[in-house]
């Protein structure tokens, strides 16, 4: 069996941050959302990973590199727009040959184990597995109808949904998807949808399996859900792994601290992460938060929020919460203009005060 990650999406829904880095390397807890998926898969015991990419393919290929960091083989695979997902897969129908395959969405995170459905797979063999998860707002998925436990409907983003059980981006397919997908007309979104792939599958008649998350799932798309996400990664945190130096602070719960990172005077309420060559100075650090590299903060307090590399906070008022800062955001209080604000932020950004 093959995979086939997507990593070619644009991210729009978290711009600014999505203009100069792919949504899937956003770090998470530290780690870029897609090197999560990327284990998962090689702990299932697929080597051979095809990954989709479009306009981040650079950063894409930074990261993963040929994959053997994760165990996996990495192929490359430019889809020159974003035309759907059941576009992707068509764009890898050579990698992918007559394999049977599964395909994962590049930003999500997911806590199940892969495995058990590539073995319930290998073992059933339908022609479609699909992983599902109830959700509060179905009307922004891809949303499946049951009849007791029979699959008998697809609906993709739905106005009025039938269920609150939505395709969570995980499927495994053999090769009659391919069949298909070349019965496909683009939707009103313009895109080759796979809700309505396989749905075509279901209508001639094909095996269909279904299996619910057990653990947790996040698609994380906006910035809500990316902390939201952080918050459960963190939460698995026990034990300390602190590399650098820590002088006279405070610490309460789970902490892990980079390499070449300094902690003067701070007070540290965990599980949150810090990154190398750090310095935090005078400030309070709350839970659910992670730093990434070369962040220096003083003065200031943060929680719950995600800093990427770079990022300078000094003599912040207020703290700051529910936050995702973008690489080399600065963020000072300046107490030459009392009662002013001084702001310079990338388009389409968002600043709440």
């Amino acid at each position: 069996m093959k995979a086939l990650v997507l990593s070619g999406g644009r991210g729009t829904r978290l711009r600014p941050i999505t203009h100069t880095s792919a949504k899937q390397l956003i770090p998470i807890a530290n780690k870029p959302i897609l090197w999560y998926g990327l284990e998962a898969i090689a702990q299932a015991g697929i080597r051979d990973v095809g990954i989709i990419v479009g306009d981040t393919a650079a950063d894409i290929r930074a990261s993963v590199g040929d994959g053997s960091r994760f165990g996996i083989r990495a192929t490359y695979i430019p889809q020159d727009a974003p035309l759907g997902l059941a576009h992707a897969v068509w764009t890898a129908r050579e990698f992918l040959g007559r394999e049977p395959f599964l395909m994962f969405l590049g930003d999500n995170l997911i806590k199940d184990s892969l495995k058990s459905l590539v073995d319930r797979f290998s073992r059933e063999k339908p022609n479609a597995l699909l992983l599902l998860a109830p959700v509060p707002n179905p009307s922004a998925f891809g949303v499946v109808e049951l009849s007791g436990e029979r699959i008998v409907r697809l609906i993709e983003k739905p106005a009025d949904p039938p269920s609150n059980l939505a395709l969570v981006g995980v499927y495994l397919f053999d090769s009659s998807i391919f069949d298909a997908i070349t019965r496909l007309k683009p939707s009103g979104r313009g895109e080759l949808e796979i809700t309505e792939a396989i749905q075509l599958l279901l209508d001639d008649g094909k095996k269909m399996a279904h299996q619910k998350i057990e653990r947790w799932w996040k698609d994380t798309g906006k910035k809500e859900d990316l902390l939201e996400a952080n918050r459960f990664v963190l939460k698995e945190m026990e034990d300390d792994n602190i590399q650098g130096e820590v002088e006279q602070c405070e610490i309460r719960g789970p902490l892990a601290v980079g390499k070449g990172t300094r902690l003067i005077r701070c007070r540290i309420t965990g599980p949150c992460v810090i990154g190398e060559h750090c310095v935090l100075e005078d400030s309070t650090i709350g839970p659910f938060t992670s730093i990434s590299s070369n962040v220096r903060i003083v003065r200031s307090e943060i929680n719950h929020s995600i800093l990427l590399e770079d990022v300078r906070l000094t003599n912040l008022p207020r703290p700051l919460a529910d936050s995702l800062l973008g690489r080399g955001v600065q963020i000072t209080r300046d107490n030459s203009c009392e009662g002013s604000l001084r702001i310079m932020v990338g388009d389409q950004g968002e600043i709440q005060l």
